[in-house]
């Protein structure tokens, strides 16, 4: 695999803001975005919603329009002029887009079925390619940017922006590609909360990772998108190198001993070039469910050791499904970058069985390399190494 892509360009949003600017500013000032939902529920929770309405689609991919879609392109926003220099640069059939998503277009389906069951007619406009499809996303975003290099999305539950980079290196490495933009996107949906409240796992309060109260996840959404390209003279910043494994174990519960996990994190390091003593950080996948936090703890100290600073981010944003990992990426870019490390919020009284350095205060720091953790139902594992060269 290719190792050391250049990162480019990197936005997010989600709970904490509309904008990259106002999502890293909330992360650094220790701000939570998660609060009631903005429909109704027949349980107790609270999420991770992107505050006030979205922006339409532009009307020439007007057929595309939904929440997914609309959060998507509220995060190529901050990301579209380094797309555009890369698409002048590399040719507009080297550049892919390769995105991540669990749930799709669910959220506008949902709303076709309830129209549906009321009047006997799906809603005008409403199709299953365009507000549905898992693809319609990348389409509709090919379309604006003028993008003719290979669009897909991947669906691996929480591990899918995540994969993608992966993706993206090996499309370069087959000499496919010379840039792509990655990342991953999910929006709020009744079925995906009434969903893990059916697991038993929907916490009614903010969740607290690795905390020995801890009940359970809440659910987010949002986008992070990440431009890679072959080569940068701009910056220092890279995907390093992409570990994944595969559980082979539940569809619902990781392997407890966290064998997966531990094999994701040793092939990314291993891929990087680098070693556990090179690493300045780790970003957990952290959902704050018993069993994830239990096995994602033990193979992080199998990994890693017990010394790494390990933060999850779950009580800032809610765990956003198909757009988690990318968000992570974001995240540790953002670590690299600044020097600045979050506090695992809500992670007070550490459980006993978590035996890592799980950090509950913000730093200001060196740090050079970070890992990212994304693990999924199924046991999809991938590992982000993000950072600066050794």
């Amino acid at each position: 695999m290719v190792r050391g892509v250049p990162i480019t360009g990197f936005s997010a949003v989600n709970a904490m803001g509309r904008t990259t600017a106002e999502v890293l500013a909330a992360l650094d000032a220790g701000r939570s975005g998660l609060a009631a939902p903005r429909f109704a529920l027949p349980v107790e929770t609270v999420v991770g919603s992107i505050p006030g309405d979205l922006e339409p689609l532009p009307a020439s991919v007007g057929q595309y329009d939904t929440r997914i879609a609309r959060i998507g392109f509220m995060a190529l926003g901050d990301v579209r002029d380094a797309v555009d220099r890369a698409i002048t640069r590399w040719g507009k059939r080297r550049v892919a887009i390769l995105l991540g998503t669990s749930t799709g277009g669910l959220d506008a389906t949902e709303a076709a079925y309830r129209a549906w069951a009321e009047t006997g007619a799906l809603p005008d406009g409403y199709r299953l390619d365009t507000r549905h499809d898992f693809n319609a996303l990348g389409t509709a975003i090919a379309k604006v940017i003028g993008s003719t290099g290979p669009t897909y999305v991947i669906s691996t539950a929480c591990s899918s922006s995540g994969k993608v980079h992966a993706s993206a290196m090996r499309l370069m490495r087959a000499g496919v590609i010379d840039a792509a933009l990655v990342g991953g996107v999910d929006s709020l949906c009744r079925m995906t909360l009434q969903g893990f409240r059916g697991l038993g796992i929907l916490d009614a309060q903010r969740c607290r990772p690795f905390d020995k109260t801890r009940a359970g996840i809440n659910i987010g959404e949002g986008s992070a998108l990440m431009l890679l390209e072959r080569e940068s003279k701009d910056t220092d910043l890279s995907v390093l190198g992409v570990g994944e494994s595969s559980d082979a174990y539940n569809m619902s519960s990781p392997e407890p001993s966290g064998r997966g996990a531990r094999e994701a994190m040793e092939r990314a390091l291993s891929l990087a070039g680098i070693e556990r003593g090179d690493v300045d950080l780790l970003i957990a996948h952290g959902t704050a469910t018993p069993q994830n936090d239990t096995a994602e703890s033990a193979a992080i100290e199998a990994a890693l050791g017990t010394e790494v600073p390990v933060v999850s981010t779950k009580a800032f944003t809610g765990h956003q499904l198909g757009a988690a990992g990318a968000t992570s990426a974001v995240f540790a870019a953002h670590a690299v970058r600044t020097g600045r490390a979050p506090a695992s919020l809500g992670s007070s009284e550490i459980d006993p069985a978590v035996r890592v350095n799980v950090a509950r205060e913000a730093t200001t720091r060196k740090i050079d390399r970070v890992l990212a953790n994304a693990f999924a139902f199924g046991g999809s594992n991938v590992c982000l190494a993000i950072g600066r060269p050794k």
